[in-house]
């Protein structure tokens, strides 16, 4: 199995445009699905609830990691930890980052998730096969959401 995920996505927005809906709270929160309690500062923990659809008893947890303007946004979280009475703090979490990148008129968004490998072998493989099929519907998702077309079906992350 392979210890990390990577997406990358051309999106017809600028840089600074796509770095607002990657790190302003509740833009973050409008693509992703997930109403947060405030906003994203490195070395913080976001937490928030999943507004998916029969997913809404999920807490959605990540410390940020780094805000490096118009560059990376980057945080780490328990992937795939959606069990409520599971504790999954002890379990070493995943590094989610996302790169910008210039493309003429628009951006290179780069996405990697990776420590996988880390992950407790009775959840790895589960988790790994999740996010990766989650992130694939959330880079539709912000591509959407930046180019104003209707919301993609599905949950990521």
């Amino acid at each position: 199995m392979n210890d990390r995920i990577e997406k990358r996505i051309e999106l017809k927005a600028p840089v600074l445009r796509v770095w607002h809906a990657l790190t302003d709270h509740r833009e973050f929160g409008a693509w992703f699905r997930v109403a947060l309690s405030g906003p994203f500062e490195p070395g913080r923990e976001s937490v928030g609830h999943i507004t998916w659809p029969g997913y809404e008893h999920i807490v959605w947890r990540a410390v940020v990691q780094a805000m490096q303007p118009e560059r990376l946004f980057s945080f780490t979280w328990h992937p795939y930890a959606i069990d409520p009475d599971t504790d999954y703090s002890a379990e070493p979490p995943t590094l989610v980052e996302f790169r910008l990148e210039p493309h003429g008129d628009g951006t290179v968004l780069t996405l990697v998730e990776s420590g996988f490998a880390s992950i407790p072998a009775s959840r790895r493989a589960e988790a790994f096969r999740m996010n990766d099929d989650g992130w694939g519907i959330q880079m539709e998702n912000i591509r959407q959401h930046l180019e104003g077309t209707a919301a993609a079906a599905g949950h990521g992350g």
